[in-house]
Order: C-alpha cells, then structure tokens, then sequence
C-alpha cells in the first residue's frame, strides 16, 4: 500500500520530486525512507547541496523518515571551516605555491560532529543547516532560514539565524508523539492509522491504534 520506497520517483508524473535514499552516492549521508527533496532544477542531484563533505573529516549528514525538503536547501558540513586558533584565518595552504607547508592538522580545524535531521521534519525552500546542528523530530523550519543552533522536536522555527517562533503542541502531546515513533511503524500500519496522522483533531491523534 502506497508508493515505493525503493523507487527514486514516488510519483512518476511529478519528477521534481525525489526520494532522497535512492539517489544518494556517498557513504556519509544516510537517509531514510520517503524523506524527499523537491526541485524543479533536478531533485536527482541533492548531493550538490551537501557542501564541504570530506572524507578525511569523518562527519555524517544523517535524515530521518518522512522528511519534506524544499528546493534551494545547502548543508554546509565541517569541511567549511577555517582554522580559527590562529592570527589569520586565510587558508594559504589550498593555494599551492609553495603555502601547502602552512596546511593545519586536522585537531586545528573546528569540528562541530554530524549533522542531524530527525523524523517528519519540514524545511522551507532556501534553507541553509551549518556543520553539527541536530533538528529534532517534528521540526518545522521557515523558508530562508538559516540554522545556526539545535532546533528542539515538535518546533516552528526561522529567520536568520534560525531562532524558535513557537511549539507545534503541547508538551504532553510532543511527549506522547516522540514516544509513539510512528515513522517506524510498517507501511500497512501507518496507513491504517494515516486518517488520524493526518488530523488535526488531537483526540484522535491520542486514539492512535497499533
């Protein structure tokens, strides 16, 4: 029931959107299923919006299940950083000539770890995430934001730089949602309770059946 989550196309007839794990190339982004990115411009080449990913660093880009991810999104990772422990911050060392003996040590460089996108989370189009920031499940993120700090689960958050606006619901109901895990649950289950997921009536919500 539903689409594939194997298929890059949900939907054949809507190109610009893609599932994301289906595309990716690189060990060091791991997504799960049916979180999309939608672009016009080619959703097929989402990991041109991953920036600065090396390697030798180490860090991860990890996105959870069900996530909505607009056009126009740039992940900067920790590749990005200047040496700031020192008088300059100018990387000599990558212009060769002879500046390469200038190259720091990785421990110099500043390391802000992986960069986490939780469960069911929303973000605008034009959206930026710097290195080692953690989107809780449930997040929603403003178009044009960018997102400097964490952003707690179940938030509305924006602007530049991103700061929370609101919280979606109540602080039993977040509770509640963060311990059912319904992205985890089976296809079959999550469409026998989808009219309710759906709903913005939360005593139905708080029904949910297994």
């Amino acid at each position: 029931m539903g689409p594939n989550p194997d298929h890059v196309y949900p939907n054949d007839k809507i190109r610009q959107v893609v599932y994301i794990k289906n595309v990716i190339t690189r060990p060091n982004i791991i997504v799960g299923e049916y979180t999309y990115y939608d672009d016009v411009n080619g959703a097929e080449k989402f990991e041109e919006h991953v920036t600065h990913h090396y390697d030798f660093l180490g860090d991860k880009l990890i996105i959870g299940k069900f996530c909505a991810i607009a056009q126009g999104i740039e992940f900067i990772m920790n590749g990005a950083n200047h040496r700031m422990n020192s008088v300059t911050t100018y990387p000599f060392n990558i212009m060769g000539g002879g500046w390469e003996q200038f190259t720091p040590a990785v421990e110099d460089l500043p390391f802000k770890g992986d960069t986490v996108v939780g469960n069911d989370v929303w973000i605008g189009q034009n959206v930026t995430v710097l290195p080692g920031v953690c989107i809780g499940d449930g997040a929603i993120i403003a178009a044009n934001s960018v997102v400097a700090k964490d952003i707690p689960p179940y938030s509305v958050a924006g602007g530049n730089p991103c700061r929370i606006i609101r919280k979606r619901f109540d602080e039993e109901l977040i509770a509640y949602l963060l311990e059912l895990k319904w992205w985890d649950w089976d296809a079959d289950k999550i469409f026998k309770n989808m009219g309710a997921l759906c709903s913005g009536d939360l005593q139905q919500i708080k029904q949910i059946s297994d």
